[in-house]
């Protein structure tokens, strides 16, 4: 089984993708298309050389790649930004089990514009999570999953093993849990985005995001709340 995480910036998908790596089972994988998205946009993202260097900016190439590390272990866990979808044909959507991991958008805002000062509406992915939502939804004739950070965080035993469940997946204690530090699956990016995840040994318990937003990305911010409120419907 393919499951694909499709989140946005600062979701602790992250620490979901470190949740699933402790199965027994499961290889996970670390935004396999970072680079194809760098390459096609000419996105400003720390460590952007590095990144490039590290993947293929080839997309059917990504594809063929992932297929055979589905090879590898019973579950392959995809984790994957919205917006690097863009850059991937719809085929591959119709071959995994895609899972949607949504944020509130101040929240993640907050958070964001510490490595991302000036975000657009797609940096944030809340668009496209949206139209990938749809799209799995009505054409696909998916049922796909969303998950909520914040609920996540509040009640990690209960929304994990909840998750299997929809997945159809044995619930594994070890999945709330790891060790400091980072682990095999990791990106070359970890370095600049994955401090916080490196210093937990699991979910950290939920804390609103405290702060106030620059008033020149309050239209982003209502533009974004729009989007989230839709799929957090489901």
């Amino acid at each position: 089984m393919k499951i694909n995480l499709i989140s946005g910036p600062r979701n602790v998908s992250t620490a979901l993708m470190y949740s699933f790596a402790q199965r027994h089972d499961t290889c996970g994988i670390d935004e396999p298309f970072y680079a194809c998205y760098l390459n096609k946009t000419g996105a400003d993202h720390p460590g952007k050389e590095e990144v490039l260097a590290s993947q293929s900016i080839h997309a059917e190439e990504v594809i063929e790649q992932l297929n055979t590390a589905s090879e590898l272990a019973p579950v392959l866990f995809i984790k994957n930004m919205a917006h690097h979808l863009d850059y991937v044909p719809d085929k591959f959507l119709a071959s995994v089990r895609n899972v949607f991991l949504i944020r509130n958008p101040r929240e993640m805002l907050l958070s964001f514009i510490k490595k991302i000062p000036n975000p657009t509406l797609n940096d944030t992915a809340y668009q496209q999570q949206y139209r990938l939502f749809r799209y799995s939804t009505y054409t696909l004739k998916q049922s796909p999953i969303v998950v909520d950070s914040a609920e996540l965080l509040k009640n990690s035993p209960k929304v994990i093993q909840k998750l299997c469940e929809k997945l159809d997946i044995t619930f594994d204690e070890d999945m709330l849990s790891w060790e400091e530090g980072p682990i095999a699956a990791d990106g070359v990016w970890a370095k600049h985005w994955y401090k916080k995840v490196h210093e937990s040994m699991g979910f950290n318990p939920y804390s609103p995001k405290e702060g106030r937003l620059p008033e020149r990305l309050q239209p982003l911010l209502e533009n974004c709340q729009n989007y989230y409120a839709r799929l957090y419907k489901h």
